[in-house]
């Protein structure tokens, strides 16, 4: 069956007429149908017994045909009620809408109460937000090869950041450099923000570019990723600009160490908490413990955080097709920053990474 379709059967399972999506993520997942709509309402509501539609503004409803979506979409304009419309698309579907599933993860409190004004007598108890997030967890292999170009188009992005690395540039220089050389090949979007961070501003995991120029003798952060076809890519690679002293040396050969230890060991059976743990272990008994100061890892496949996070607490058991990141990461205030991270899928015995640029400790010339 497709998504949509275990939607539908779920719906119906559980006594549900109808299922509201509001995360323009999760609709671009069932309907291959992408855009933001910001402060717009783009909806998909699907059905347990009729084909579904989406509600989109006006603007974006050829938009909509054009993706492929074969079944009925409406659109509104700006000065319109938007929920005045859907109430009454849904009643020609529906005399009795009652029952309703809806993301609570993502439903925001105006639109809902919007929602309860156009349906008073409607219980609005179901929560797709978990059993989409099931539905997202496994990919299949096509949307795993889509990761696996997007993954490359990350290790191209590397070698472009490596080399722009010079005392005459700043970061954001940098960062315009791997930007322009990505849209030359025809990528035209990155799945984030990308973050290069050089010497001390590095100990801030997700800290912007800054107009500092690159250090020389220091450690460089890269944080990078792209968008092919709808899936991301999404990897961190720490390098030496020159001559590092003994410090950064040693907190990059311990995160390095956890990253390959905890890669090593991932694989169909153990838990996402253990796994975070195997990393974190090796981190603590070196003592810097103290500045691993997030999760293991993330989920990824459409976006770049998706379910499930590998985290202490956490006891899913990791299964073939599921697509995470493995990145531990050791920041020191006012000394130095590492984040090593590779995105990787499940397989039956281990699992296999998205990207492939070299993790071990390079050393680029000062110039």
């Amino acid at each position: 069956m497709s998504h949509l379709e275990n939607i539908q059967t779920w719906l119906a399972k559980n006594n549900y007429q109808i299922g509201y999506i509001s995360d323009y993520q999760n609709i671009q997942y069932f309907t291959g149908f992408s855009s933001d709509p910001v402060e717009r309402t783009l909806a998909l509501f699907i059905f347990s017994d009729q084909d579904p539609f989406i509600f989109a503004p006006a603007l974006e409803v050829e938009a909509v045909k054009e993706a492929g979506w074969n079944f009925p979409v409406y659109g509104y304009l700006d000065h319109e009620d938007p929920y005045s419309i859907i109430k009454d698309k849904i009643l020609q579907r529906i005399s009795q809408p009652k029952r309703w599933a809806i993301e609570k993860g993502n439903l925001n409190v105006s639109r809902f109460e919007q929602l309860q004004q156009k349906f008073p007598n409607a219980k609005f108890n179901g929560n797709l937000t978990p059993v989409i997030q099931k539905e997202r967890l496994i990919k299949t292999a096509d949307e795993i090869e889509k990761l696996r170009i997007a993954g490359k188009w990350a290790d191209f992005a590397f070698e472009v950041g490596f080399k722009a690395l010079t005392t005459k540039r700043t970061e954001q220089d940098v960062v315009a450099e791997i930007e322009y050389a990505l849209k030359q090949k025809g990528i035209m979007h990155t799945s984030f923000d990308t973050i290069v961070q050089s010497g001390t501003n590095a100990a801030e995991p997700h800290g912007a570019p800054k107009k500092d120029f690159i250090q020389p003798n220091k450690l460089v952060l890269f944080d990078l990723g792209v968008i092919y076809d709808g899936y991301i890519s999404d990897a961190s690679r720490t390098v030496a600009f020159g001559q590092i002293n003994q410090k950064s040396q040693d907190i990059y050969k311990i995160c390095l160490e956890a990253q390959l230890t905890a890669q090593a060991a991932a694989k169909p059976g153990i838990t996402a908490a253990e796994l975070d743990r195997i990393a974190r272990n090796i981190i603590e008994k070196a003592g810097y413990g103290q500045y691993f100061i997030h999760r293991l890892g993330h989920g990824m496949g459409q976006s770049e955080h998706e379910f499930p996070s590998i985290m202490e607490g956490n006891d899913l058991v990791l299964k073939p097709g599921m697509c995470f990141s493995i990145e531990p990461g050791i920041y020191i205030p006012g000394i130095a920053g590492v984040r090593i991270e590779d995105c990787v899928y499940v397989t039956a015995d281990g699992v296999e990474p998205f990207t492939h640029t070299s993790k071990d400790l390079k050393i680029l010339p000062v110039k």
